[in-house]
Parts: C-alpha cells; sequence; structure tokens
C-alpha cells in the first residue's frame, strides 16, 4: 500500500507492508498434535480446509444413503413387479384353461342341438322306437325264449348331465 507524506513542505512516498509477518505455523519436524498443544494456533487457511473437509465428507455421506434408498427402492420395485408377473401368468394359464373348456362345452352344445344326434342318443341309450316301428329283438341261438318287444329296463345307473337332459324331454 502506498501512502503520502508531507512534511514541512515535502512530500515523501512511502510504500507500507500491510501483510502480517509470516509466523511458520509449527517448527519443521513436530508432530501437529505436539504444536497445539504447545500452544501455536493453527492458520486460517488449515482451518477453512479442515472445515471444507468435514463439509466435504458429510455431503458425500448424505448423497450415498440417498443413493442407497433409491437402490432399495428400485428392488424393492422390482420384486413387486416379479410377483405380478407371476400372478398374471397364472391367471392367463386359468384364463385358457377355462377357455378351452368353454370351446369344449360350446361344442357339445352345437353337437346336442342336431335333432338326428337327439334321436339317435335317444334310440341307442334309451331303446325309444317311434310309433309304428317294429322293435328287432335277436336272440341267441341257445334258445332262450323271446322277450317281448317292448322298451328295455335297465336298473338305475348313474345318469350323466346329458342323461337327465333326455331324461326331462322326453320322459322315463
Amino acid at each position: 500500500m502506498m501512502c503520502i507524506y508531507i512534511h514541512q513542505g515535502k512530500v515523501a512516498l512511502v510504500q507500507k507492508n500491510t501483510q502480517k509477518p509470516q509466523e511458520p505455523a509449527r517448527p519443521e519436524n513436530s508432530n501437529p498434535n505436539v504444536t497445539a498443544a504447545v500452544g501455536l494456533s493453527e492458520t486460517v487457511g488449515r482451518l477453512r480446509a479442515r472445515r471444507s473437509s468435514l463439509f466435504t465428507r458429510t455431503v458425500i455421506w448424505v448423497t450415498g444413503l440417498i443413493c442407497l434408498a433409491f437402490l432399495l427402492g428400485s428392488l424393492a420395485q422390482a420384486w413387486s413387479n416379479s410377483q405380478l408377473m407371476q400372478r398374471v401368468q397364472t391367471a392367463q394359464q386359468q384364463t385358457q384353461q377355462l377357455q378351452a373348456h368353454h370351446d369344449y362345452l360350446s361344442r357339445l352344445v352345437n353337437y346336442y342341438k342336431d335333432p338326428f344326434v337327439i334321436e339317435s342318443e335317444a334310440r341307442q341309450q334309451l331303446g325309444y322306437v317311434r310309433p309304428g316301428e317294429n322293435p328287432v329283438v335277436v336272440v341267441s341261438s341257445t334258445g332262450q325264449a323271446q322277450q317281448p318287444a317292448t322298451r328295455h329296463t335297465q336298473p338305475p345307473a348313474p345318469q350323466g348331465f346329458w342323461q337327465e337332459w333326455l331324461d326331462v324331454f322326453f320322459g322315463n
């Protein structure tokens, strides 16, 4: 810094040194902990560096924790999506099975809607004949007596679903 002094009519230009004299932070070959204990103070730059270092470490830890939280959240979401996909696949398989069963039942319905199929089933399973028809009974050659030409009466057997419907429509 430059200063101008005027003394007895003479102008003098004096340069002042405004910097503090540099003291060594610690004597050479000494431990920083020992110098602090002796009473030598740390420099301002050293204190600023230490505070900056603490701040940097804190920021790094907080950032790491946030990243860890995002990672755990992503893993939980992936696991949840995997569980949902398994449920969807199971539901799709059940839907396919039910659709195949529905198609089978639809084909049966269409098959049994045909009047010739109904008549054929009634003749074969129930022994029905149309009015005016004469049923023929074939007797084996062992000489057993002829059975009368009437409907066959069978002991009640477990009836299926379609058999019950035929009984409803044609009677027993």
